[in-house]
């Protein structure tokens, strides 16, 4: 099951929302269960290499169903995934990536925020999850 494009609008929304009390420009990706770019927005004066970024924060907390932060841990030096950011055409392993998990604990797709401090991506990434009332996936041995 994919996260519907209602849902991505809707997380979207909810983002912006909290990006503008923050007084911040990000860019917005919401991405299918498959990591497909499912909703997009570039808010203005957002920075352009952060289009390339929120898109694979998403990515990434989409392939490893956990916010890239928590894999962000897991790959520093000494780390059982360390170098882990190098696979995949490239990951994101630092705050703003976040899954959507459905009602049932299923992973339905992933919301990447960036353009702010990582602490403002991850709670803007958050407030885009949040507004759709989803739950955290079940328990995964490499989650922190």
């Amino acid at each position: 099951m994919h996260v519907t494009l209602e849902h991505a609008e809707k997380a979207i929304a909810a983002a912006r929302k909290k990006a503008l009390e923050l007084n911040t420009q990000m860019c917005i990706a919401v991405v299918d269960s498959g990591a497909n770019l499912k909703a997009f927005i570039r808010m203005d004066d957002a920075w352009v290499g952060s289009i390339d970024i929120a898109i694979k924060k998403a990515t990434t907390s989409c392939f490893f169903g956990m916010a890239t932060g928590q894999l962000g841990q897991l790959s520093q030096p000494g780390k059982p995934l360390y170098g882990i950011e190098h696979s995949n055409d490239g990951l994101i392993t630092f705050p703003g990536g976040v899954p959507i998990v459905d009602e049932d604990g299923v992973l339905v797709g992933a919301i990447g925020v960036s353009g702010s401090v990582v602490e403002n991506d991850h709670a803007v990434a958050e407030a885009g999850v949040k507004v759709l009332g989803v739950t955290e996936l079940p328990e995964h041995p490499w989650r922190t």
